[in-house]
């Protein structure tokens, strides 16, 4: 009996010791922590830039606090929306009649001639009616012949047409056309009126595979011309700097992560469509994780059916320049209080206004570095970025990267696509 009770004690002593040994082993460990300093990366942030995010987060976290970020080349390297646009083109991806289609090209574009980049391969001056009639040409019969609309021939079939070759040069001319000679408010919404008859599941749909598809290629530009034998009322285009491909940043998505993980919400405000941007910011295949509510962008009206209109949105902003202000004011600040956003990140001149629109509540703007001419809005913050470098209580922190690559630098300069030298402002 004495040597039975005598191996309980050992066996007793035994387990008390691993207990022990346990105990001081998680002791040892660090505490997991949803810090600032711990959360956010290095990555290639520059340095400086990412001591002041820390600061920002650390100061801000958990206090119903909020950041609007700006989508296209601000979240990701280039443009989803004109990603998209092209991968609609190569693919045939419209569900417009001809009827449709003529009347979508032409909401809100004035009959007069486009600027003077935008001319014919002769230099002849081009307008809306005179490629618009091209393009309706052009449209009804790939419409008419189409397997995917209401024809009977495969996309390798008419992609071998004249037709289809006018209609792919013309159109994406066009579109270059229109933002290049008139107002922001007639070019941003145009776009999108080439999604007439679709759902919202069907933008959802087409988003993806041109994200994914986009994703693959190399950062690159090209060129784009029309037919030289149906050379129409509009004669034959050609324009070059169409950008292909896109990125994700995992320092946006970094970034998002740990402002999230400290209770600082995160929306975006883009002039893109706003179910498309969605795809990318919330689905999480994209690692961004953006909740789906918090996506603000371009609305469109819907028929009956839930199939989108050529038409805004009634009594909604166009979320670009002054009216991505007004959408934080009508659709974000009432969540918290009437606030403004403490932190927002843009890259250009239509983020400028919600950038500085919020004085008493925004302590910090990110700026992408774009390094866009000096007489732009947006450049007025990459100055004040700069001579605030390094400061503590710097209000704007500017952030570079190689646009070769689409990748972030550790420098305030970027290295402009087909560059080999960094460049922090423009010259020009």
């Amino acid at each position: 009996m004495k040597n039975k009770f005598l191996g309980k004690r050992q066996l007793v002593t035994g387990v008390s010791l691993v207990c022990m040994l346990l105990f001081l082993s998680c002791a040892s460990k660090p505490a997991e922590t949803n810090s600032a300093e711990a959360l956010l990366k290095q990555g290639n942030w520059e340095p400086a830039n990412r001591a002041r995010l820390v600061e920002l987060i650390q100061k801000n976290a958990n206090s119903g606090a909020y950041a609007v970020f700006d989508w296209d080349f601000t979240c990701i390297f280039q443009d989803t929306q004109e990603s998209l646009f092209r991968y609609q083109i190569d693919n045939l991806l419209f569900k417009l009649t001809p009827e449709e289609f003529h009347t979508a090209i032409r909401v809100d574009v004035p009959k007069k001639n486009f600027s003077s980049d935008y001319v014919n391969v002769k230099g002849e001056e081009i307008n809306i009616e005179s490629i618009g009639a091209d393009l309706d040409s052009a449209y009804t019969y790939i419409y008419n012949n189409y397997e995917g609309l209401n024809g009977k021939k495969s996309l390798q079939e008419i992609k071998a047409t004249e037709e289809y070759k006018d209609f792919r040069g013309k159109l994406a001319f066009l579109y270059e056309a229109i933002g290049g000679s008139f107002s922001a408010e007639i070019a941003y919404p145009w776009v999108l009126y080439l999604f007439t008859g679709m759902t919202t599941q069907d933008v959802d749909e087409v988003t993806q595979k041109a994200n994914d598809y986009a994703l693959t290629q190399p950062i690159a530009r090209y060129s784009i011309e029309s037919s030289d034998v149906l050379t129409g009322k509009a004669g034959k285009v050609s324009l070059s700097g169409y950008k292909q491909g896109l990125r994700v940043q995992p320092e946006t998505q970094n970034l998002m992560k740990a402002l999230m993980q400290n209770g600082i919400e995160v929306y975006i405000c883009s002039a893109s469509l706003e179910d498309v941007v969605r795809v990318f910011a919330s689905n999480p295949k994209y690692g961004y994780n953006v909740k789906p509510e918090n996506v603000i962008g371009m609305r469109l009206e819907k028929d009956a059916a839930g199939k989108y209109l050529p038409v805004y949105k009634k009594d909604y902003p166009q979320t670009q320049s002054a009216g991505k202000t007004k959408a934080i004011k009508s659709e974000i600040a009432p969540k918290h209080n009437n606030q403004g956003p403490v932190f927002v990140a843009g890259d250009s001149n239509g983020d400028y206004d919600m950038a500085v629109d919020f004085p008493e509540s925004t302590e910090l703007v990110l700026v992408m570095n774009r390094v866009r001419k000096s007489s732009d809005r947006i450049s007025k913050l990459s100055k004040l970025a700069v001579e605030e470098t390094g400061k503590a209580d710097a209000k704007v922190i500017l952030q570079g990267r190689d646009e070769n690559k689409g990748v972030f630098i550790p420098y305030q300069g970027s290295y402009p696509f087909g560059k080999k030298t960094i460049e922090v402002l423009s010259s020009k």
